[in-house]
């Protein structure tokens, strides 16, 4: 077995220190942030979220103490444009100002394009389509073992999914859901599970989505494991971002583990699962709408467990990754405290029945974000 390295994209909300709703804020904060940072600040989609990137790394204690001083950093900056870099899914409050999209060309073409996905009307109220993700970077990879790996590891993104769930309000709202993030990307094409392809039958079908207009570009290619086009990984993009930093690394160290154990199958040209699309996007519900709440479906079988059973399933299947490189322990009792604690959804929920204002909800997610 190889130890792979991993690297994590977050995404955070900049809201307003006393409104504490979305504010525009990214220009000056990444000026300022920028400073120290360099390119691992970086703007999003819209200027009230901003994106952090760890570089590459095989130790998960780096990886922990690089998101703990991006994240110190930039709450730093933000402070200093009177707003602060909230983890969560979806924005808890709505934004009083409306959201303008980064000034960048190839957001500006995105924005026109698709225009009813950045912002549409909800009983006349407006409603932008931000969102915050957790992205985790596995490897170096060329296109083709990216893909094979992909399609290894498919079966088991939901339970990560719903592992990570930490969006259950939505402008002043309780969705229902754990992860109303995953129902709000899913509107965008391409989202969803990785298709069975190699790379030439990856390159064909993405060059005719570019050509019939449904994507701008390579890089609008969302599914939910694919290859990256600006750096040689494999990218997992089923998780909310988490304000828990603990959180972000357990989900780390578990992709990476998961990959370790079925990359010795992709090696020795084993086939992937046969896994109909149609039951692999019912797991993607599941995880959005129950989270590790309720029941999921069993990557062996497909027939319904409780979450909580798949995320122990998970765990044993990515043992021999996580026994490598020493992850074992500490991924175990990361788990025991979210199942004694509950995930970011439920942390969420409790703090919300404490205090009954949401501002307090948007309170704690930025304490926990920058460690304040």
């Amino acid at each position: 077995m190889e130890i792979l390295t991993m690297g994590v994209e977050e995404e955070f909300v900049l809201v307003d220190l006393t409104t504490r709703a979305p504010v525009n804020r990214a220009p000056q904060v990444i000026r300022r942030a920028g400073r120290r940072l360099g390119d691992q600040v970086q703007t999003e989609f819209f200027n009230a979220q901003i994106e952090i990137c760890t570089r590459a790394t095989a130790s998960r204690g780096d990886l922990h103490d690089e998101l703990a001083r991006l994240r110190a950093e930039v709450g730093a900056a933000a402070r200093e444009a009177h707003c602060v870099p909230v983890a969560c899914g979806t924005p808890v409050l709505p934004s009083e100002e409306p959201l303008t999209v980064t000034d960048t060309e190839r957001y500006r073409l995105m924005a026109r394009h698709f225009a009813s996905l950045v912002t549409r009307e909800n009983g006349g109220a407006r409603e932008d389509g931000l969102v915050c993700g957790c992205h985790v970077h596995l490897g170096t990879f060329d296109r083709e073992r990216s893909l094979a790996l992909a399609q290894h590891m498919r079966p088991w993104l939901p339970v990560l999914q719903a592992l990570a769930g930490n969006s259950p309000y939505a402008r002043r709202h309780d969705t229902g859901y754990q992860s109303w993030r995953a129902v709000e990307h899913a509107r965008w094409p391409t989202v969803g599970p990785t298709p069975v392809l190699d790379e030439a039958r990856y390159l064909a079908l993405v060059a005719r989505l570019v050509r019939n207009g449904t994507l701008l570009d390579r890089r609008m290619v969302y599914w939910h494991a694919r290859p990256s086009e600006h750096v040689p990984t494999l990218e997992i993009r089923v998780a909310d971002a988490n304000a828990e930093l603990d959180t972000v690394v357990l989900i780390a160290i578990l992709v990476r583990g998961l990959a370790t154990t079925l990359l010795c199958r992709v090696d020795a040209s084993v086939p992937p699962p046969r896994v109909p699309r149609s039951w692999l996007l019912r797991a993607h519900r599941l995880a959005a709408a129950q989270g590790l709440t309720g029941t999921g479906l069993d990557p062996a079988d497909g027939r319904e467990r409780s979450a909580v059973a798949l995320v122990d399933a998970l765990i044993a299947e990515a043992r021999p990754g996580l026994d490598l490189t020493g992850d074992t322990a500490w991924a175990y009792e990361q788990w025991q405290r979210i199942r004694t604690d509950g995930g970011g959804a439920a942390r969420q929920r409790a703090v919300f029945h404490r205090h009954g204002r949401f501002s307090e909800v948007v309170d704690s997610l930025a304490a926990a974000t920058t460690g304040s």
